[in-house]
């Protein structure tokens, strides 16, 4: 297995949202300082967190000490990449024209081509 510092991107998928906030906050805070340290970042949200790509939706979510939803999300998407899986947002009833700006919905294949590509790490919380 690669270490971190050897890989050009990092994929990050995150299952959880206010569900399971500790861990949800860890995968956005981990994405948003790989970001801010010069890593490709590509972030997906599946399961719970879909919810995080629609406007309005961070806002929402409260952990105490820990950096705002909102913050981390904006870091994101100015220098790395969001996808919210197909499956959990049709589950949710979540369309193309429902999302953030800058959040693609894409596939299974899309995250396994990513993930497979030489010079990357992939993280799942």
């Amino acid at each position: 297995m690669q270490s971190a510092e050897n890989a050009k991107k990092l994929v990050i998928k995150v299952t959880a949202g206010a569900d399971a906030p500790e861990r949800c906050s860890q995968a956005f805070t981990v994405a948003a300082v790989a970001v801010a340290s010069g890593v490709e970042v590509s972030l997906w949200l599946t399961g719970e967190s879909a919810w995080f790509a629609l406007p309005g939706r961070a806002a929402e979510f409260e952990l105490p000490h820990a950096a705002p939803l909102p913050e981390l999300i904006d870091s994101v998407l100015a220098a790395g990449s969001i996808t919210l899986c197909t499956q959990c947002a049709a589950r949710r009833d979540i369309t193309e024209k429902d999302v953030l700006d800058g959040v693609r919905i894409a596939g299974a294949q899309v995250f396994v081509s990513e993930i497979m590509a030489d010079g990357v790490q992939a993280l799942v919380y």
